[in-house]
């Protein structure tokens, strides 16, 4: 039986030298992949909406964990059981944090994907660069770049990427300060609790995030039958399954459990949630960010991956 996955990475050598080498060759491409698919999404949009401070109405929504409590329209609350925010139009540029996750299991691509788990998280992320720099936002990396306002903020993240080497399982928030939106693309296969403790303080400290699980569909089938070596990226550990097929409806009962799990987590701290595999465009993952960013998130869980 042929071979359905295997992990993208180079022979190691000098092992941080060769991955920041060989994403710096990825992402030429990737730039231009982003901008093609960023075109895509924007097409026929003019201009857009969002929440913000500022003079007009905008919308009420509920109260979540990390809301300023003098936001809290009392009036509109009193008619029910919930408390309300009466959020304002932005009328003002807004810093945009973005991240991909470069873990060793992000390396990963089946015969099933159309791209590694990596590659389509730097598409994802220079393309939502792009199009939040020509709304006129901030954008920054964790870790990687300070926030800035330029219309070659995709262009100069890539550049910043490929002279950096990330690769924790989540951001180094420590440089992120005030109010703003952060948006990470990962696969997130650590436990959900441990991502959900990681992710917690940012919620408390005003952060509105939006999480993108990038997943390859050979990781959602179990598409395995015979004997199968699996191999953990991270650790090195294997595991020999002698008829694989066997294991498959229990896998896909935990690896499902596992989504459902983050995603109501992530819900209780009022951030939002796609999944997203490789097999599926990357438009609709866009697509689905650019509307919650915009403060649509109606639009968003209409069109975004499942």
């Amino acid at each position: 039986m042929a071979p359905i996955g295997h992990i993208v990475t180079p022979t190691p050598a000098s092992a941080a030298l060769v991955r920041a080498r060989e994403r710096a060759r990825l992402l030429p491409d990737c730039l231009v992949e982003a901008r093609r698919i960023a075109n895509t999404v924007i097409a026929g949009w003019h201009g857009r909406r969002r929440r913000g401070p500022g003079e007009n109405f905008w919308q009420f929504r509920p109260f979540v964990e990390g809301d300023s409590l003098a936001r809290i329209d009392w009036r509109r609350s009193a008619r029910d059981d919930h408390t309300y925010i009466r959020d304002r139009e932005w009328e003002a540029a807004h810093t945009i944090w973005l991240w991909a996750s470069m873990s060793p299991s992000m390396m990963y691509k089946s015969s099933l994907g159309m791209v590694s788990k990596e590659s389509r998280a730097l598409v994802l992320m220079l393309a939502a660069a792009e199009i939040m720099a020509r709304s006129g936002e901030r954008i920054g990396c964790p870790g990687v770049m300070e926030p800035i306002s330029a219309r070659n903020a995709a262009e100069r993240l890539a550049y910043a990427l490929a002279h950096e080497d990330p690769t924790g399982a989540l951001p180094d928030t420590r440089m992120i300060r005030g109010a703003s939106d952060i948006v990470l693309f990962s696969d997130f296969l650590e436990p959900p609790e441990t991502v959900l403790a990681a992710l917690q303080p940012l919620s408390r400290r005003g952060l509105r995030g939006h999480v993108i699980e990038v997943s390859d569909p050979a990781e959602e089938t179990f598409p395995y039958a015979g004997r199968v070596e699996f191999s953990d990226p991270a650790t090195g550990a294997k595991f020999l399954s002698g008829r694989s097929e066997a294991l498959a409806e229990e896998y896909k009962t935990l690896y499902l459990a596992r989504r459902e799990t983050l995603r109501d987590g992530l819900r209780h701290l009022g951030w939002n949630f796609i999944a997203h595999n490789t097999g599926r465009p990357a438009s609709e993952a866009l697509a689905a960010v650019h509307m919650y960013l915009s403060g649509q998130p109606d639009r968003a869980r209409h069109g975004g991956s499942r």
